[in-house]
């Protein structure tokens, strides 16, 4: 269950914008990867927030108004398909929330810089004080809300990509490696925007 105690922690020790942080996409075979980067008020506990995969659809997206409205900050990163296969899927995690944290920025569109990070099972490259949280989302309030945040945004992006590339079944299993996604690769082969680099066993059937 999700709390508040490492957030007060570092509200005690005198940091006033503890940004949250948090990705999804990670092992997907289609897509980009996406983090959100959140900073909600000192105190502020949303009833029903925890990690993104324990809510229903209908729930996440209820909660993801709430955090929209109540949040001091919100940033979202993506890194794409292709940078994936450059990088590493690693990499492209860490770059994405390191974007998700620049691009911080309050409800009038003000850049906030966070004082301390709280991140889930990552560091990232950025002067900004930080802590990596193992099964973050499970244990900082704040963490998830940012799953709650990012999970939200890229299935919204399925929908879309699914409109644009409606073989795959994307707006279904949201690009992950599905017994359906696996046989629509192999009857139609990937698109330009699957991850080759995860594709290498499903191709070699």
């Amino acid at each position: 269950m999700s709390t508040l105690e490492l957030e007060k922690e570092l509200w005690e020790f005198g940091h006033e914008y503890v940004a949250c942080c948090d990705e999804v996409g990670r092992g997907c075979l289609f897509g980009s990867v996406l983090a959100a980067s959140v900073i909600l008020p000192k105190d502020l506990y949303i009833e029903g927030v925890k990690d993104s995969k324990k809510c229903t659809p209908k729930k996440r997206e209820e909660l993801y108004e709430i955090i929209k409205e109540k949040a001091i900050a919100i940033g979202v990163g993506t890194v794409s398909a292709k940078v994936i296969d450059e990088i590493n899927i690693k990499n492209a995690t860490r770059l994405a929330m390191k974007k998700a944290v620049i691009n911080l920025k309050d409800q009038d569109g003000n850049k906030i810089t966070p004082d301390f990070l709280l991140i889930d099972a990552e560091e990232i490259d950025i002067k900004i004080p930080q802590k990596a949280i193992i099964k973050g989302d499970d244990t900082s309030h704040g963490i998830a809300a940012a799953s709650i945040v990012a999970k939200v945004i890229r299935d919204r992006m399925c929908l879309k990509w699914e409109e644009e590339y409606p073989i795959y079944g994307i707006a279904q299993h949201k690009g992950y490696g599905t017994k359906l996604h696996k046989e629509a690769l192999l009857t139609h082969g990937p698109s330009d925007l699957h991850r080759m680099s995860f594709l290498k066993k499903i191709l070699a059937v």
